[in-house]
């Protein structure tokens, strides 16, 4: 965890960060590193605190602490910051003057900035036609869920907000330290998108408040006006988009300046729809509208709602006569629906005591291009008549439903999180943002619903779905209710939209700034870069470019459900953030706003994710393939934070919930996999010497399961644990390298042997433990320097025995392949000769998952003895392997009885010598070399003379090993053994030991090293005679009865194996071979080596596999 801690801070702040290399959070309660020695040296004074000095250099005392806490600020670079910059460039000040502290309270910090966000261009020229389309219920319904939708992200908000000091940068920094640098990544995207979208719907309102409201479009009529009015859109907003971009970029302030303006805007226009609502139940407003049957014609179609008036006694056609007529005399043929109905004209405001509420409490979802027809009215049509003359009534411009509505609707509700965003400014911001916030929602909700209710009391229903007052002369729906007139909404509406569009260019940059400084996007690192005083220039320009795609939609409609999406996502992930870090209960959690319950967080994140299907399921999944695609870029791309957050907290409940429910048993032998313990050495430099063995393991893995690469330091835990932080580094460094997905564990130790034990003890934790050790061959074991090398070697085969777990040995590591390197063709050969749980099987199969043995054959040998049915073997073989699903080709080898071999007593003898040697070896180095010089060239030759020729060939060439090698070999072998002789003859004066070969308690030579000592009465001891007849030892023919029996058979079967496997794997790429247990004293550790070097000796790479005592493969599904 120590190293953990500081891989964090070095990637923080070191030359490997992936960041900005700035600290991640500035902090007071850690002393500063550039304290001068004398201001260190001044808080020792006090000869009080002497007992606490040294750790005074690492912990601040609690006067320091309180002294910091008190002086902290953490005034974000925001807008204000950047006002002050401007103003001191343009004065040429000399000097700054210092930031004063922020003043402001909940009324001007949070309550009005997010009145001034939530109520907008929805309010203004969609709620009206949502009340006539969806209806009084059908609206209240979508009201309310958005706005419990809002007041339950408020609370979970609150909650994070008040859970600590939140710098500037609201829902992204709240939700990235909350659940962590991916989710805080892609949520943050999600939120910038959303912000920019809103920019480009705000656009959009102003333009359509422009051209429909302010400068009406004349002379196109149907279609052709509906594309003229997108074009214009698309022009005239990207127009005022540039425009707005250039406010921004020439100065924050002048936005910051307008912004009590719009707010005044927005109220202004407010209580003028209030007034109206009061005006209308005392005095009614005059304000017609003309129907033709129950059909809303359109107010630019008549001068007068009539088929013809009289002047002077003469009937006079009108204006809609010549719309719905040939001619404009009386008998003109017309239009059969206009003739068939008559001319109405109907109060469009008939005022809150009208009760036409009840007409307008259930929806009237309407289809592209029909009719807006009042209910209750009659009318005469013919059903098999054509439609006529359509373009004289007011027709719906799109199909509606009520999820439409919902996604149209939403963006009203957003703009909750102004108050956080300005935190850093707020004198006490964890009092004002749960009040100032709650309290705007509690505001705006009861507007909303209000309205709702308002609307649908004092509005005819045809004017209600009129969405663009194409009935009422071209008026806004809503100024038609407003009072004193009907232009206050109109520019009330406009400056707030325009007012609303700036405040969203200058975020939405701010946001992607604060994303790009913090690092965890690398290729957005580009937009963290400004003006000199801090403005994201390239990030302004990235803002506007993806605001236009907005303008080029050209439809507030359609723009709406986009930012909805992104909106609700980044709400959702703010209530799951709340709801997990109760849940958690980690014990930085401690908000000082209270009211908050994980249930309720629950309930919002549900509400959130409801709400994205209900507005447009494929918006939905794209917006979530979106974060999806930012989640995963930024953990396999993105730089390293550790932030404290919730993600690290429940991935450590789930791995605790996880590793008790492992404790309960041992896995089914389906579900067994390699749990692999790899034992690594390192040499004084702390560098891995085996880095194949880290190849090999990825290869058998693939990443799947545990990997524990585990090395051991000698010596004590206070004198080295650098120099194990060094060895961790390195195994870290070369895990990566070799793509071993796993963890590192080094222990220390005084001795090298106990430390390999540890790891294999208390490696991993719970069940989750390593049932697999790997651990490579001892090189030059046969050299008196490796000696313990090799004994720590058997220990570990000893351990992993008891412990029942498997044991890997490749031998000839350096040989192995690379992770880089593919075999094309070649074999893997499995010699199965003992049967210990279906290791020999597996290990091939993973393996060849693999790409560098993908392309290898399996082959599996098998030994018969002399009474066994080899034809049945292997039918019964390759049924087996049928049933366990594995292909391979099976080859049953007969091992015959036959004689040992001469040069197997020779070798049993050679093998035994060098055990004494090893036993009694007691001389310092350069005595061993002086002795081994002397008697060398004498004995060379009596080795060859004893060594018969013909077998020595024959079984030479099978192992493809030269006749002159072998003889040097056994020529040091036997000179070290008279050496051991020379030694004891030295010390033969010495009283008698257990060990000493001429102990009457212990048996001859190696006859205590194996459980099966049914030779060891028959032998005698071969260095029973005086020293003087040592030197003629070799000169006479030896006697082979005086060897272990049980040795000399042992290597009988050692060389005979070793010639079948030469003789049919010694090209395969991999040999896998049962390894044979250790002996069960420590007598005979040498003789057990020499064993397992003859039955490996002239193959390549060999696996020497040793099962854990169960059952690893199985045929059942």
């Amino acid at each position: 965890m120590l190293n953990n801690i500081t891989d964090c801070e070095e990637g923080e702040g070191g030359h490997n960060s992936q960041g900005d290399g700035n600290p991640k959070e500035s902090s007071p309660f850690i002393n500063s590193s550039a304290a001068s020695d004398a201001e260190k040296s001044q808080q020792y004074d006090g000869k009080n605190m002497a007992l606490f000095e040294e750790e005074m250099d690492t912990s601040p005392m609690v006067s320091s602490l309180l002294s910091s806490l008190a002086n902290y600020s953490n005034l974000p670079t925001g807008s204000k910051e950047h006002e002050e910059e401007e103003n001191n460039e343009e004065g040429a000040r000399p000097s700054k003057k210092p930031v004063k502290a922020p003043q402001l309270g909940t009324l001007m910090g949070v309550y009005l900035p997010c009145i001034q966000n939530i109520f907008g261009v929805i309010l203004f020229l969609r709620m009206t036609w949502m009340v006539g389309i969806g209806g009084v219920f059908g609206s209240f319904v979508i009201v309310f869920m958005c706005c419990s939708t809002t007041m339950l992200t408020a609370i979970s908000m609150s909650a994070i907000a008040t859970n600590g000091v939140v710098p500037a940068g609201g829902s992204y920094y709240m939700i990235s330290r909350s659940l962590g640098p991916e989710f805080g990544g892609a949520v943050g995207i999600c939120f910038y998108l959303g912000t920019t979208f809103a920019g480009a719907m705000y656009i959009l309102g102003c333009i359509e408040i422009l051209l429909a409201a302010i400068f009406k479009i004349e002379g196109l009529e149907g279609a052709e006006a509906e594309a003229a009015l997108l074009n214009n859109m698309r022009v005239y907003g990207t127009i005022v988009l540039s425009l707005m971009a250039l406010v921004v970029f020439v100065g924050v302030k002048y936005v910051n300046k307008l912004a009590l303006l719009f707010l005044a805007c927005v109220i202004l226009s407010i209580l003028a729809v209030y007034a109206g609502v009061i005006k209308t139940a005392i005095d009614p407003p005059v304000f017609p509208v003309c129907l033709l049957g129950n059909r809303t014609l359109l107010s630019k179609g008549y001068d007068v709602c009539a088929k013809v008036i009289e002047i002077d006694n003469e009937t006079i056609t009108t204006k809609l006569w010549r719309s719905f007529c040939d001619s404009e005399s009386l008998n003109a043929t017309c239009d059969e629906y206009f003739t068939n109905n008559n001319v109405t004209e109907i109060q469009g405001i008939p005022g809150v005591t009208s009760g036409i509420l009840a007409e307008n409490l259930f929806g009237n979802y309407l289809e592209k291009g029909v009719f807006l027809e009042k209910r209750g009215l009659a009318s005469d049509v013919d059903p098999d008549s054509p439609i006529t003359s359509s373009n004289r009534y007011v027709l719906s411009d799109i199909t509606s439903f009520f999820t439409l509505l919902v996604g149209i609707y939403f963006p009203s509700v957003t703009g909750i999180m102004a108050g956080s965003n300005r935190s850093g400014d707020l004198r006490d911001a964890q009092k004002s943002i749960p009040i100032g916030t709650i309290a705007a929602i509690t505001t705006t909700s009861t507007v909303y619903m209000s309205c709702v209710v308002l609307f649908g009391a004092c509005i005819e229903g045809v004017v209600l779905r009129d969405k663009f007052g194409e009935g009422v002369s071209g008026n806004l729906v809503i100024g038609t209710l407003a009072w004193p007139s009907p232009w206050v909404i109109v520019f009330g509406s406009f400056f707030s939209t325009c007012g609303a569009g700036l405040q969203s260019l200058t975020g939405a940059p701010r946001l992607l700034q604060a994303i790009s400084r913090d690092g965890i996007i690398p290729f957005l690192r580009v937009f963290g870069h400004g003006k000199a005083n801090g403005e994201p220039t390239w990030a302004l320009l990235l803002t506007a470019s993806i605001c236009e795609i907005g303008i080029i939609i050209a439809s507030l409609d359609a723009v709406a459900p986009i930012l909805s999406m992104f909106f609700l996502m980044c709400y959702m992930f703010v209530n799951l953030a709340c709801a997990l870090q109760t849940l958690l209960r980690t014990p930085n959690w401690r908000p000082r706003f209270k009211f908050y319950h994980w249930a309720l967080s629950f309930l919002g994140m549900s509400l959130c994710l409801s709400l994205m299907f209900i507005c447009s399921w494929y918006y939905a999944i794209v917006a979530m393939g979106i974060a999806t695609c930012i989640y995963k870029y930024i953990e396999f791309c993105g730089a390293e934070k550790e932030w404290g957050d919730g993600i690290r907290g429940i991935s450590l409940s789930a791995a605790r919930f996880a590793l008790m429910r492992l404790e309960e048993g041992p896995p089914h032998t389906k579900n067994w996999r390699p749990q692999i313990l790899v034992l690594v050495s390192v040499d004084a430099d702390q560098n891995v010497e085996q880095p194949r063995l880290l190849s090999l393991t990825n290869q058998l893995k693939a990443g799947k399961g545990l990997t524990i690469v585990g090395t051991a330091v000698q010596g004590t835990f206070l004198d080295n644990y650098t120099e194990a932080q060094r060895a961790d580094q390195s195994l870290r460094k070369l895990m990566e390298m070799e793509r071993v997905k796993g963890f590192s564990q080094v222990v220390i130790s005084s001795n090298l042997r106990d430390a390999t034990s540890h790891l294999i003890q208390v490696g991993g934790l719970g069940g989750l433990k390593h049932n697999t050790v790997m651990v490579s061959w001892p090189r030059n074991w046969k050299q008196p320097e490796y000696h313990q090398q090799f004994r720590n070697f058997i220990e570990v085969v000893r351990e992993t025995t008891v412990a029942s777990m498997a044991l890997l040995v490749p031998k000839n590591i350096s040989s192995y392949p690379s992770n880089g390197e593919r075999f094309t063709e070649g074999h893997i050969d499995v010699w199965w000769i003992v049967h210990d749980g279906g290791m020999l099987m597996l290990l091939p199969f993973l393996l060849r998952q693999h790409k560098v043995w993908r392309k290898c054959k399996m082959r599996i040998f098998t030994v018969a003895q002399l009474d066994d049915n080899s034809i049945q073997m292997k039918k019964d073989l390759i049924t087996f392997l049928y049933h366990l699903r594995i292909d391979a080709v099976v080859e049953v080898v007969e091992l015959h009885d036959s004689d040992i071999s001469v040069y197997t007593y020779e070798k049993t003898l050679i093998m035994e010598q060098r055990s004494q040697i090893l036993k009694q070896m007691h001389l310092t180095k350069n005595e061993m070399e002086r002795e081994i010089q002397s008697i060398t060239d004498s004995s060379r030759g009596s080795i060859r003379r004893k060594n018969p020729s013909a077998s020595r060939s024959q079984h030479s060439a099978e192992e493809g090993t030269s006749v002159a090698e072998r003889p040097e070999e056994e020529s040091l072998a036997v000179s070290n053994s008279i050496q051991a002789q020379l030694i004891h003859s030295k010390n033969a004066s010495t009283p008698t030991s257990p060990t000493s070969p001429t102990s009457p308690a212990g048996p001859a030579g190696g006859a205590a090293t194996w459980t099966d000592n049914r030779g060891a009465d028959k032998g005698k001891n071969l260095f029973a005679a005086s020293p003087e007849s040592v030197k003629d030892l070799f000169n006479m023919k030896p006697e082979w009865e005086n060897l272990n029996q049980s040795d000399v058979r042992r290597m009988h079967t050692a060389m005979r194996l070793n010639e079948l496997i030469m003789k049919k794997s010694k090209e395969a790429k991999l040999v896998l071979l049962n390894m044979p247990g250790p002996p069960k004293n420590r007598v005979g550790n040498e003789n057990y080596m020499e064993f397992l070097e003859v039955l490996t000796e002239g193959l390549n790479r060999v696996l020497l596999v040793r099962g854990g005592g169960r059952e690893v493969i199985t045929i059942y599904s």
